[in-house]
């Protein structure tokens, strides 16, 4: 996923959270935010020290950001995305990891509809 298609500021992290509207399963908290004026969307990813050491962080960041570009084509592009980590999610591996993440865009409506 190229740089410029991530939330890094924490100006734009703040109002995702503030003016956002967030849905979570087990394993994530997804919010996002509609900007009219983006052609493309860019995601954020949040990863607790809770969760482990750098290592274990870095390496849950690595496959959150993988699943989400390979969902990438399917999701609605005007978006900013905050994507959290929570406990479960460090046992996972990469499938598993994507599929509860495409079930989190899923129950927030964040695919395109069939005519998009």
């Amino acid at each position: 996923m190229k740089k410029e298609y991530r939330v890094k500021k924490n100006d734009d992290i703040s109002l995702i959270f503030k003016e956002g509207k967030s849905v979570a399963n087990k394993q994530f908290v997804l919010y996002m935010l509609e900007k009219k004026e983006q052609n493309h969307l860019r995601l954020g990813v949040s990863v607790s020290k809770k969760l482990g050491n750098a290592v274990v962080r870095n390496r849950i960041k690595r496959l959150m950001r993988e699943a989400v570009f390979q969902l990438s084509d399917e999701l609605k592009q005007s978006y900013d995305y905050l994507l959290i980590a929570r406990k479960p999610c460090v046992e996972m591996d990469f499938h598993e990891m994507k599929k509860s993440i495409s079930h989190v865009f899923y129950r927030s409506f964040a695919f395109k509809k069939k005519g998009e």
